[in-house]
């Protein structure tokens, strides 16, 4: 497991490369915000099976295992529940790296339960 702390007004979108040199994933399950053709061209290249649904207005959609796509709700359980903690959902910390341990001490609490 992987975390980061960026600024608010950062789009999640450019932290996916980052990320994806820390890791190796076999599929890379994501929203709507992630179909870029960039992103998506470089987990083919790394042999990771996309799972993103196509945004609207793309021209030519994309399949989608909608079924791997329900495995989604796990991170956004993950993420509500780590919300739960009022030092974290407040963001009492100031500094980066305190706010960075406050949440990786409370990730390890919702892992343990």
């Amino acid at each position: 497991m992987e975390l980061e702390i960026t600024q608010g007004q950062d789009a999640d979108i450019t932290q996916a490369e980052p990320f994806l040199e820390k890791i190796d994933p076999d599929a890379f399950i994501a929203d709507k915000a992630y179909d870029a053709d960039e992103l998506i061209n470089r987990l083919t290249e790394r042999e990771i099976t996309p799972v993103i649904p196509s945004k609207s207005n793309r021209k030519e959609l994309r399949d989608t295992d909608f079924a791997l796509y329900r495995e989604r709700n796990l991170v956004e359980r993950f993420f509500n529940k780590l919300k739960q903690f009022r030092a974290i959902a407040t963001c009492y910390d100031k500094m980066k790296s305190t706010f960075l341990a406050a949440v990786q001490f409370a990730s390890i609490i919702i892992m343990l339960n």
